[in-house]
């Protein structure tokens, strides 16, 4: 029979029963604690944790939409979007790697690896090396920018593991500064100037996204990506841009602005039919590859934006409406002396010195008399010039609503002082921007009609629908009468007037208008010493096809409108050449005195 345990023993066991008995509990409660948390990461927290977990190993990025390209008439690419890459790297994982050659293995450091890189990408070995040294510790150093598909190729040659290629697309003008002026320049905020702005919506494209796995180091698993966004290309901007003249234009430009020693110049080549611009130059002109490279004057199309005092291109406005109104004929007589002065202190004067001449009113357009526009021109009221001056298209935005163009309109004839009654009728006191002066002149080209100016005919979606610009609303200005008698009178500008220096266009005859304009001295509030000098031109008088309109900016080797004859004569035997113009050599035999 068992032994029965002693008191004192009975008193030893109680204790460790009790120490056994909480062991047990404390292991049962840790039992049920993770039994709870474990039912809560399988069932409570399992759509969160999925969620994290595919966030960790699938990747959504852009598919970047090409931006639309700006074409000229014949389809010559102005402006396009080109393929890019950044090379990006690592530093963090920066360090000597063995690169396989065949059979071979070589180890290259990272300052060789910096070198090999400097010869494909242009930038200096020393810059390429601070950079990836400059943050040990990052994941990200940008190495050099949009190197090309080229460069990309011979830098993925080189295996250099933590060297990483990151493709975009960047904007690229083939022909460099020529257009430039036009087509404008896209920057990292997006597009800044020209058609790249004014036409956004139609170049710019949708972007789409994509998906991808990487593994455990972020490398992007291969077969795993899929298209969630198809990215929606640009459309095509087409614009009236002859390319060819465009560069001609451009190139004789830029030669008489230099030889002139001028500030700057435009030139305009219109279509007198349906008011499309051929041509627009501008020098300086912007080079949209390298904006940096120009000077912020010269950023955009001066022919554009630029306000100034036409001068004696204006007096062929002016004698149209008096000739429209009955006020004047060609043959109307005037006596000229070279200057007037009034009662207030003002002053008119011609531009040389003269004996009293008899001119016609044809007279005082062939020889660009100040005296004589003024002695005939307030025949009509100021109300009445105002209303002719926002016919011909002053004071208003061109048809083209270019960015940057002047929304000013004229100043009211409540303004006009007694001086600018006068000063108006032949330039000064009053501005246009080129294109104004310009498409005034299509209208009396165009049989009186004025076609707002055009540049840009249409946009061309990337799956081919195109949509047009509206058309020019026309405005009549004239009548078609008095546009024919006008061409007539500016035909004696050639024959013995301003421009009866420059050598006529063999087998054309071509009406034409000069002028010598005073800039405003504004510190001194008058006129200083420099000038804008310019010949407006319609080719051929008697068949109008064609308007050409230059001026020069600050001239200082020939500061007379006489200067500006060379570019008006070359640009515009190039338009007759290039369009293979019937020649027409008719003359006018209206007097020019009595």
């Amino acid at each position: 029979m068992p032994k029965r345990r002693s008191a004192a023993q009975a008193r030893l066991m109680r204790p460790l029963n009790r120490r056994t008995g909480l062991v047990a509990g404390i292991m049962l409660a840790l039992i049920l604690a993770l039994a709870v948390r474990l039912v809560d990461l399988q069932v409570v927290d399992a759509r969160t944790l999925d969620a994290e977990s595919n966030s960790q190993i699938s990747v959504t990025q852009p598919i970047y939409a090409d931006r639309g390209d700006i074409d000229s008439a014949d389809g010559t690419v102005l402006a396009s979007t080109v393929l890019r890459y950044d090379v990006t790297a690592a530093p963090a994982e920066a360090s000597t790697f063995s690169r396989a050659d065949g059979k071979k293995s070589e180890k290259v450091t990272v300052e060789q690896a910096m070198i090999s890189l400097a010869k494909i990408t242009g930038t200096p070995a020393k810059t390429l090396l601070s950079r990836i040294t400059a943050n040990p510790k990052s994941q990200y150093a940008l190495l050099a920018s949009s190197v090309d598909v080229s460069a990309y190729d011979s830098i993925t040659a080189l295996k250099i593991p933590y060297v990483y290629l990151e493709r975009h697309t960047a904007r690229t003008y083939p022909d460099g500064a020529v257009a430039g002026n036009l087509v404008g320049f896209t920057g990292d905020s997006g597009a800044q100037a020209g058609l790249e702005l004014k036409e956004n919506s139609c170049l710019a494209g949708t972007d789409g996204s994509e998906t991808y796995e990487r593994s455990a180091d972020g490398t992007a698993l291969p077969g795993t990506t899929t298209v969630t966004k198809k990215a929606v290309s640009g459309g095509t901007v087409e614009t009236t841009i002859d390319a060819d003249l465009q560069y001609q234009v451009q190139q004789v430009l830029d030669e008489q602005v230099k030889a002139l020693g001028a500030q700057s110049g435009t030139a305009i080549v219109e279509r007198v039919s349906d008011g499309h611009l051929l041509a627009v130059a501008d020098s300086p002109s912007v080079d949209p590859n390298n904006v940096n490279g120009t000077a912020s004057g010269n950023l955009y199309s001066k022919a554009f934006t630029d306000l100034y005092e036409p001068g004696s291109t204006m007096k062929v406005l002016s004698a149209a409406s008096l000739i429209d109104q009955g006020k004047a004929s060609p043959s109307t007589e005037v006596t000229v002396p070279d200057e007037r002065t009034f009662p207030w202190g003002g002053r008119i004067g011609d531009a040389e010195t003269h004996p009293v001449e008899k001119l016609t009113l044809t007279g005082i357009l062939a020889n660009s008399s100040n005296v004589g526009i003024s002695l005939i021109g307030t025949r009509l009221s100021k109300q009445e010039r105002y209303d002719y001056l926002e016919k011909f298209g002053l004071g208003q935005v061109s048809g083209v609503d270019f960015p940057g163009e002047p929304t000013a309109p004229l100043k009211p004839v409540s303004q006009w002082d007694e001086q600018t009654n006068y000063n108006e009728l032949f330039g000064q006191g009053i501005s246009a921007t080129a294109i104004q002066m310009a498409d005034a002149y299509q209208a009396i080209a165009n049989g009186g009609v004025r076609i707002p100016a055009t540049l840009v005919t249409g946009c061309r979606s990337a799956d081919g629908t195109v949509t047009k610009t509206a058309a020019q609303t026309p405005v009549r200005v004239v009548s078609s009468s008095t546009s024919k008698q006008m061409l007539e009178m500016m035909e004696t500008t050639m024959q013995s007037g301003t421009l009866s220096g420059t050598a006529p266009i063999s087998g054309y005859s071509i009406a034409t208008k000069t002028g010598t304009a005073q800039i405003a001295d504004a510190p001194n509030g008058g006129y200083g010493q420099d000038y804008v000098t310019s010949v407006a031109a319609i080719a051929p008088a008697a068949d109008p096809q064609y308007v050409v309109f230059i001026t020069f900016t600050k001239p200082t080797v020939n500061k007379t409108s006489a200067g500006v004859g060379p570019a008006f004569r070359e640009i515009t035997s190039d338009v007759l050449q290039d369009y293979r113009v019937t020649p027409n050599d008719q003359e006018s035999n209206l007097p020019t005195i009595w």
